[in-house]
């Protein structure tokens, strides 16, 4: 019997305006309109999320952006916000033809790392109702649920990580 290795993770910073980042940036808020509104994105809706919901302080100082690859394919990203001794963790997606392979942990893994090389002792997010896949993640890679910490149309739950 033969067996296949699967092709590693791999994460890179890359700037929100890099063409691969926009890329993935437009097609996880995609994700998030159609997801939403459980129906096809109407024309002009997600630019009007791109909008609304900018990504482009996800870079240096601001910020981060990770993008990964499966092997040699462009698989997903997330990002991070620096706060003032904490990091909030953005932007979490993996292309659904990558999803099921170890995706999500790597890229938690990566922004952990980032986050504690750059002194930060713990990492915060907010997340949707809808986003059940996601919130099982977290809370898999030892996410916390605790009380909000930020006001938004979007956030229903909020989550924390200690990385001391």
């Amino acid at each position: 019997m033969t067996t296949t290795a699967r092709p590693p993770w791999t994460a890179i910073a890359a700037r929100p305006d890099q063409p691969e980042a926009a890329l993935l940036l437009r097609e996880y808020m995609t994700e998030m309109v159609v997801r939403y509104h459980r129906r096809p994105a109407l024309p002009g809706e997600v630019d009007a999320a791109l909008a609304e919901l900018p990504s482009d302080d996800l870079t240096t100082p601001s910020g981060l952006l990770l993008l990964a690859r499966h092997g040699d394919e462009l698989a997903g990203c997330a990002g991070l916000r620096w706060q003032r001794g904490w990091a909030e963790l953005t932007r979490v997606f993996v292309r659904p033809e990558h999803r099921g392979a170890g995706g999500g942990a790597a890229l938690l893994a990566a922004v952990e790392e980032r986050a504690r090389a750059a002194g930060a002792d713990r990492i915060r997010l907010d997340t949707r109702h809808d986003l059940v896949e996601a919130r099982a993640l977290y809370a898999r890679h030892g996410y916390a649920e605790i009380p909000a910490y930020s006001r938004g149309p979007y956030a229903d739950h909020w989550f924390e990580k200690r990385l001391s």
